[in-house]
């Protein structure tokens, strides 16, 4: 059985409310599993999918996650389909994302800002948060690209998490 996962994508922030999204499918109608961790704790349930003829279906399913005892800003989203034979997990396919609410408090959304020549992480914390010393918040929110907190380079495009 495949399963394409099209949403989340790695590292895109999300919030309380995660939509999971994708095809999957490969049999008439499939008991596809989600597991949504960051070591911690763990929330998980299920679904099916698949077109009724053996081919693939599309799915998309919302899971809220304010209960979980979640302590790090870096979750995995899990879709997996279980063996009938064995109960062994099959096909898994695993998203990193970054869990907006654990970045900022109240987490909205965020609004991508463009680096410029000479731009410091502390200004562009200062400019979106009123304070320089939330720089962390960005390299939170940007596992992807920033890499160095002291480095940044032009034209690179980073998400600022707002609440």
């Amino acid at each position: 059985m495949i399963i394409d996962m099209q949403q989340p994508r790695p590292y895109d922030i999300v919030g309380n409310q995660i939509q999971i999204a994708g095809m999957a499918g490969g049999a008439f109608e499939a008991n596809f599993n989600y597991r949504i961790t960051e070591g911690h704790d763990e929330l998980t349930g299920n679904f099916m999918a698949g077109d009724g003829g053996g081919g693939h279906g599309q799915f998309q399913l919302t899971v809220d996650v304010s209960g979980a005892g979640f302590m790090l800003n870096r979750i995995f989203i899990q879709v997996f389909h279980a063996s009938a034979k064995d109960g062994a997990e099959l096909d898994s396919v695993f998203v990193p994302v970054v869990l907006g609410p654990k970045v900022v408090p109240g987490y909205t959304g965020y609004v991508e800002h463009t680096v410029v020549g000479g731009e410091t992480l502390w200004g562009i914390a200062a400019r979106y948060y009123g304070s320089g010393t939330f720089y962390y918040r960005l390299v939170a929110a940007n596992p992807a690209i920033i890499i160095n907190p002291n480095v940044i380079h032009p034209g690179e495009v980073i998400k600022v998490p707002r609440a």
